[in-house]
């Protein structure tokens, strides 16, 4: 049996996460799920699409966990003119110089926060694509590694037709996660009247950095190392294929399903479910932690046919039948 890592190790990486989201909370009020949810995407080495409505602090939450966990960041502000080239960086000849010279472009960050992402064209929004998936970015003829740790947090806004395109399904298959933020509650929006950005300007807020890129990594590495046991990774594939064969399962509402999560959904239940134990304090992962983390994992690799989206089907409730009639052993 494979040797389960020691609970003091865990409690170490614990005690370090909560550092970071007390530190947030001196910006963030309430949002404790999504703050959550982009913590476990940053141990597990994935990315995160954040869809909300404007001015519910999208952006906010992003820049301020990149603030606390000291890495370096860049905005990237997607629009309709936006260039590849805007992004990952270009090529340009130096006259004075008599040479070729290349410059950077924001995607050469820690933390890249891309503001909503879905303004741009699909042309713009692949140059994404290889800095996601392969950590690193060509330029002309020459590829160029990122900086590690490297964590691409794109936000979208899911009311607006106009000008706005849809993600490339190979990209959004990208994102580790899909997290909604929602409303406040009515007395966390009390607080944000006193918190609130146009009051005070982010960097007078003294935020510290409670921890650093090294310990971030060192949880990268370390999650790979907590237990799944074989019943657990059983549950885990017949999840994803309840959405591929819904019928096998029998999931009423898989008749509204027309593509199922890809191997690459079944790849981010295991590792999140992982960084779930870890930030729960467990050295082994349970059925619940997989459940826990399985509604942000699927819910942008479950695509719809067009007798769901008519009926506007909501694939949250897909996954929630998912999740009750899929038996764990």
């Amino acid at each position: 049996m494979e040797k389960k890592p020691d609970l003091k190790d865990i409690k170490k990486f614990q005690e370090k996460l909560e550092l970071v989201r007390k530190e947030c909370t001196k910006i963030v009020v309430g949002q404790d799920n999504v703050i959550n949810g982009l913590l476990r995407a940053l141990i597990s080495d994935g990315h995160v699409l954040l869809e909300g409505i404007p001015g519910i602090a999208k952006t906010l939450i992003i820049r301020t966990l990149a603030k606390v966990t000291g890495c370096q960041y860049s905005r990237i502000q997607f629009t309709a003119d936006l260039l590849p080239t805007d992004i990952v960086g270009l090529t340009t000849y130096i006259k004075e110089k008599n040479k070729f010279q290349v410059s950077k472009g924001p995607i050469f960050a820690n933390f890249v926060i891309a503001d909503e992402i879905n303004r741009s064209p699909p042309k713009t929004q692949s140059a994404m694509l290889e800095s996601m998936q392969e950590r690193q970015v060509s330029i002309g003829n020459e590829t160029y590694l990122l900086p590690l740790p490297f964590f691409v947090m794109a936000t979208q806004n899911p009311i607006e037709n106009a000008g706005v395109y849809p993600l490339p399904e190979a990209q959004v298959d990208r994102f580790l996660f899909k997290i909604i933020i929602d409303y406040p509650k009515v007395h966390e929006e009390s607080e944000i009247l006193t918190k609130n950005m146009t009051l005070t300007r982010f960097d007078d807020v003294k935020l510290n950095n409670v921890i650093t890129t090294k310990d971030i990594m060192d949880m990268q590495q370390f999650i790979r190392k907590i237990y799944l046991s074989k019943d657990v990774e059983n549950y885990i594939v017949r999840l994803i294929d309840a959405t591929r064969n819904p019928n096998k399962y029998k999931i009423s509402s898989g008749q509204y399903i027309e593509w199922g999560c890809s191997p690459r959904g079944s790849i981010s239940l295991y590792i999140a479910a992982k960084a779930e134990a870890l930030i729960q304090g467990s050295n082994f992962v349970t059925p619940n932690h997989v459940k826990s983390v399985a509604h942000d994992v699927m819910r942008h690799r479950i695509l719809l046919n067009y007798e769901g989206q008519a009926q506007n089907i909501k694939t949250e409730n897909i996954i929630d039948e998912i999740l009750s009639k899929v038996s764990v052993t």
